[in-house]
């Protein structure tokens, strides 16, 4: 039986400090140390819960040796809760490595559910969340962003990113340059008292915020691509080459025969079985 401690993944308010389980503020008052984000912004939600414990500060940059600082504590026999700023920890921040080093050492990890900004927003849209891809932020790198950006063209779940107010503009600019004109719902300062949604396209989003700059954290949604008109740009795309040119379009790039007729059949919406006896006929 090991006696390592448990680390717990503890979800925390966005903004409305009512929105605390009470199962988080169970586990908050009976761990032995908690890893804020941003120790300063925790203390506030501790002092309101009137919760007394050691804070240790784990951010971007200090991530490496806190992080290991704390799987010392935890392979100690230490109980450690694990909070972002506002939400889940581990989406959008570097709990993520803290979660792969516990399971590298064999120490149980386990989340405690509450708010996420990303659920909140969706469910409220108006689009579509029975299927949905989340982004969150953008890399800052525009050569990144812009590979991102590009393979989400063809995508037809609603996408949902993370923006800071600041960037907002440029962000709206790079979707719609590379998506075109798809609809969009911006949700800022969820469960706060200024809690909005903005339901736009993406141009009407981009006009209104050159005349009223961008305030509060945002969660950004826009509609997938529609299937159909997808579906037949694809089939206008491939309309001037063959099928058996097509396959080995694929095949020059290394596929595998069955591996460009799937591709292919994939590409055209066509059966894989079409495809195959379209090349057996030559």
């Amino acid at each position: 039986m090991s006696n390592n401690g448990m680390l717990y993944l503890v979800a925390t308010p966005i903004g409305n400090l009512e929105d605390i389980t009470l199962r988080a503020i169970k586990v908050l008052n009976k761990v032995d140390i908690i890893a804020a984000e941003d120790t300063r912004q925790t203390l506030k939600l501790l002092n309101h819960l009137e919760i007394k414990k050691p804070l240790v500060s784990y951010y971007e940059h200090n991530k490496v040796s806190k992080g290991n600082y704390l799987i010392e504590q935890l392979l100690e026999g230490k109980e450690i809760a694990l909070v972002s700023d506002a939400g889940t920890p581990a989406i959008s921040d570097p709990g993520e490595d803290l979660v792969k080093l516990a399971i590298e050492n064999n120490i149980q990890i386990t989340s405690i559910p509450g708010p996420v900004a990303a659920i909140a927003g969706i469910t409220a849209s108006g689009l579509k969340c029975g299927r949905f891809v989340f982004e969150g932020f953008l890399p800052m790198n525009k050569k990144e962003r812009k590979y991102r950006l590009s393979q989400l063209k063809g995508e037809v779940r609603t996408m949902i990113f993370y923006e800071a107010p600041h960037k907002l503009k440029y962000t709206l600019n790079d979707l719609y340059e590379t998506l075109g004109d798809r609809r969009i719902v911006l949700a800022r300062e969820l469960t706060k008292k200024f809690e909005e949604y903005l339901r736009f396209s993406l141009k009407e989003a981009i006009d209104f915020y050159e005349n009223n700059p961008p305030k509060g954290e945002f969660v950004v949604m826009v509609e997938g691509a529609n299937e159909e008109e997808l579906a037949e740009e694809q089939t206008h795309k491939w309309s001037n080459i063959s099928l058996e040119e097509h396959v080995k379009l694929y095949m020059d790039e290394g596929m595998t025969k069955k591996e460009a007729i799937s591709k292919v059949a994939a590409d055209r919406g066509l059966s894989k079985r079409d495809v195959y006896n379209s090349c057996m006929k030559k």
